[in-house]
């Protein structure tokens, strides 16, 4: 279910500018936000003069008011109907203190009204208020057109970013992630650091896998939280004669899982899979995992945290679920096209329409046995938009770092076992020649939707994370 965002509006206004331009403004302005299903915080015509913000008493009115929606406000939009007054602006987001993503609109003078009844100059105004934002040190976002009228299929769009964007960074904010289990042996490639992370305001809580296992151990069949997540699981995708014994080993788990992080107040999750889990418990986690990404809160495999983290941001962006994928194989010989695979805990929002079922993962039971590895989710990924995103811990030079770009899952034929679906990305072997220059993971996480832009906007200009777009 889609979140109702909450957005601070400042309305710009500059006395010897027309004021009526003002007041009109500020009512495009509002409407533009609600058509979106957005809510509005703005002072009222009764508060300040035309409900805009001049002067720094006006200023002041403004901030209290979003200091006393603070717990709501995602983020804060200026809209420039005349040329405004920067230090009011300015002082505005300064006193609120709310540290949330800014985006600053100025709408377009008409041609044929120049005279100085109509004359906007928000065309220059949105300079001044940029200047004076960055003397103040507020970092702020900018429409794609230099002026966008609010009713505008422009600042439509731009809006629908920007709000991707405050998704991001509120769900970054103070982010808590279970790493359950330590990283395989075998995976070196998801190593990471969690002071980093701490340093970015996001924790990591930990649990191992034998108290995991100790905890499921007292858990009877008879419980009826397994009796109610069994039922869940049932209902979820065809079982394709899963064994009854797979399937509570499954509820157990996702019952254990779920505790743990209801009680740790935990958002997202990675896991340890390869191969303890199947040798020692006896069935792969990758239904339950598959179910948590369903309901938007990303579980990624072999604890690769910074893959949860990458697979929350697109998530959070589009508000769909998202997966984590291998750069897996190439496609015959079309250099833009590969297959993207894993085997699998695809949310089951990635299958085609009836071409998902539950079933043994193939290639640890060539080690552990068939029997030890049910609950693997196996279908064809179906085609649609695409966005990728990897970020990861760079300890050499101290900062998380990552790349995005778009390209779209393809209808192309695939025969294979697991989670699998074709990719076609413009330019795929510079991305793919970038990723192994910089030594990112062969782990990414994917999306349908086009998010790029958001994702980009969130980690480079209010995360601080440096961020390639693949273009």
């Amino acid at each position: 279910m889609a979140r109702q965002m909450t957005f601070g509006l400042i309305v710009g206004n500059r006395g010897f500018f027309p004021s009526h331009l003002a007041a009109t403004g500020r009512t495009e302005m509002v409407a533009a936000i609600e058509k979106q299903g957005h809510k509005v915080i703005v002072t009222s015509p009764e508060q300040t003069a035309f409900g805009a913000v001049e002067t720094y008493e006006e200023a002041k009115t403004c901030a209290a008011l979003f200091k006393r929606h603070a717990a709501e406000i995602d983020g804060i939009i200026i809209t420039l109907p005349n040329f405004g007054e920067e230090r009011g602006l300015a002082d505005a987001i300064r006193l609120a203190d709310l540290r949330v993503p800014v985006l600053i609109q100025a709408t377009p003078d008409d041609a044929g009204k120049m005279s100085i009844a109509f004359r906007r100059d928000s065309f220059c105004g949105k300079m001044s208020i940029c200047n004076n934002l960055r003397q103040y040190g507020v970092k702020y976002s900018l429409t794609t057109l230099h002026t966008e009228a609010p009713s505008s299929p422009e600042f439509e769009r731009d809006l629908a970013s920007f709000a991707a964007t405050c998704r991001i960074v509120r769900g970054f904010r103070n982010l808590r992630i279970g790493a359950i289990g330590a990283r395989p042996a075998a995976f070196n490639t998801v190593r990471y650091s969690e002071k980093l992370l701490e340093n970015s305001g996001i924790t990591v809580d930990t649990l191992d896998l034998s108290e995991v296992f100790g905890r499921i151990a007292r858990l009877p069949d008879s419980d009826a939280a397994v009796q109610e997540k069994l039922n869940a699981i049932k209902s979820y995708l065809p079982l394709n004669n899963t064994p009854e014994a797979a399937l509570i080993k499954m509820s157990k788990l996702g019952v254990v899982i779920d505790g743990w992080m209801k009680s740790n107040d935990l958002d997202v999750t990675s896991v340890q899979c390869w191969t303890s889990m199947e040798e020692f418990f006896g069935v792969v986690p990758c239904t339950v995992m598959s179910m948590m990404s369903e309901k938007l809160l990303p579980s990624a495999c072999e604890v690769d945290t910074m893959g949860t983290v990458s697979m929350h941001a697109l998530a959070l962006a589009s508000e769909t679920p998202s997966a984590l994928l291998d750069w897996n194989n190439n496609y015959g010989g079309n250099p833009d096209k590969a297959v993207c695979f894993h085997c699998s805990n695809l949310p089951k929002h990635f299958f085609r329409e009836g071409a998902v079922k539950m079933d043994f993962q193939q290639i640890i039971a060539g080690t552990v046995g068939k029997e030890q590895t049910f609950g693997t989710l196996d279908g064809k990924v179906k085609a649609g938009a695409m966005t990728f995103a990897r970020f990861s811990t760079d300890d050499f030079t101290g900062t998380i770092r990552g790349y995005v770009g778009e390209g779209r899952f393809t209808d192309d034929a695939l025969e294979t076992f697991g989670g699998a679906g074709v990719v076609e990305i413009p330019n795929m072997q510079k991305l793919l020649r970038y990723i192994c220059e910089n030594g990112f993971e062969h782990h990414v996480a994917a999306n349908f939707s086009h998010c790029a832009g958001a994702v980009e906007e969130a980690a480079k200009n209010y995360l601080g994370w440096p961020i390639s777009r693949h273009s």
